[in-house]
């Protein structure tokens, strides 16, 4: 349930392409600077002049002081790169391209950009507009392309097709993470622990193990989780009923894919069997904390004392040694216990 699907193909559009914006600002895509030198001649754009105002440069840039001009046969040619243009200004604004400009800068937060129009939706960030409707579902969205895409979930198009394997998707960024499956790159690292990932995303989370951080908090009952899909796993708790019932024992689940897990308590199913020992688990999880048993993997430390643990449960229990914390007491006697099974051998006693 913890673990972090290497595909997410329900990822957020927003988040798709928040990333891909900023990967074209970073290679300042060609055909993106000549569709913007266009859109800066509309009226559109002069009757927002007041607004943009402030983020606007000199009209002397220094792109247009560096840009040596080779005017012929009607065409500007680019001293750099050899690229014509039919007018100046476009090839001033790709000059950009060489020189890394970027003359637009946000008032808000002070990031800058290429041209003005970048700008203008970068605003949008701050004003919450979104302009772009979806005349299906009515969700609205900051810029046209993000639009684009969300229109692909009422299609069904996957535009992005991977040559491996023929598995298709909504956005190229989703395609270029799938790749990582095929050719084993594991670009994210773990500074703490060494462990390596192919999402930046897998890293983020997998981080809370060092950090402790718990970010999904349950309103209902104030529990933390720090992992969204076990959130919403115990959310169900609250606000479903265990509709999914086991015929053999009648044992009550809030989800089919739990029920499926619990079944094989009484088929004996034991699909996921370890390499080194041949021993087997029902289920996936099992599996990999028994693997930490033959690598020897101690990912959690005490900050009291150094000891490490290979599980986080058992750093948990070996705290109260330090805090002396006895959360296990007997109904009968008020004894207090630091260990849960400490407490049932106690019990036998009252038991005689």
């Amino acid at each position: 349930m913890e673990s972090v699907k290497e595909e997410r193909e329900d990822m957020k559009i927003e988040e798709v392409f928040s990333l891909k914006q900023e990967e074209t600002e970073t290679q300042t895509d060609l055909t993106v600077l000549k569709e913007d030198s266009q859109k800066l001649n509309d009226k559109e754009d002069k009757n927002h002049h007041d607004f943009m105002t402030r983020g606007k440069s000199t009209k002397k840039t220094s792109s247009q002081k560096r840009v040596q001009i080779t005017k012929s046969n009607g065409l500007f040619t680019c001293c750099q790169c050899g690229k014509c243009f039919s007018q100046k200004k476009k090839l001033v604004l790709h000059m950009r391209v060489h020189t890394a400009e970027k003359p637009f800068t946000c008032q808000q937060c002070g990031k800058s950009f290429t041209t003005e129009l970048n700008l203008k939706k970068h605003m949008r960030v701050h004003t919450g507009e979104k302009p772009f409707t979806c005349q299906q579902c009515g969700k609205s969205f900051s810029q046209k392309g993000n639009l684009k895409v969300h229109m692909m979930v009422h299609t069904g198009e996957k535009p992005f097709t991977c040559q491996e394997c023929g598995k298709s998707f909504t956005a190229e960024l989703n395609l270029k993470k799938h790749m990582r499956v095929h050719t084993g790159e594991r670009s994210f690292t773990c500074q703490e622990c060494g462990k390596s990932f192919t999402q930046n995303g897998n890293l983020k989370v997998h981080m809370r193990i060092h950090t402790g951080e718990k970010p999904y908090i349950c309103t209902q009952c104030v529990k933390c989780f720090a992992h969204k899909n076990t959130f919403n796993y115990h959310m169900n708790i609250h606000i479903q009923e265990k509709s999914f019932t086991c015929r053999k024992c009648g044992k009550s689940f809030t989800d089919k894919q739990s029920l499926e897990v619990h079944m094989k308590v009484h088929t004996g199913e034991k699909p996921y069997t370890c390499s080194l020992c041949g021993k087997s688990f029902t289920q996936k999880k099992s599996l990999s904390h028994h693997m930490k048993n033959h690598n020897g993997e101690k990912l959690f430390a005490c900050d009291q004392c150094g000891k490490r643990f290979r599980y986080k449960n058992s750093i948990s229990k070996h705290m109260r040694l330090h805090t002396g914390e006895r959360p296990y007491t007997c109904k009968l006697c008020g004894k207090s216990f630091t260990q849960k099974g400490s407490l049932k051998i106690h019990l036998r006693i009252h038991k005689r």
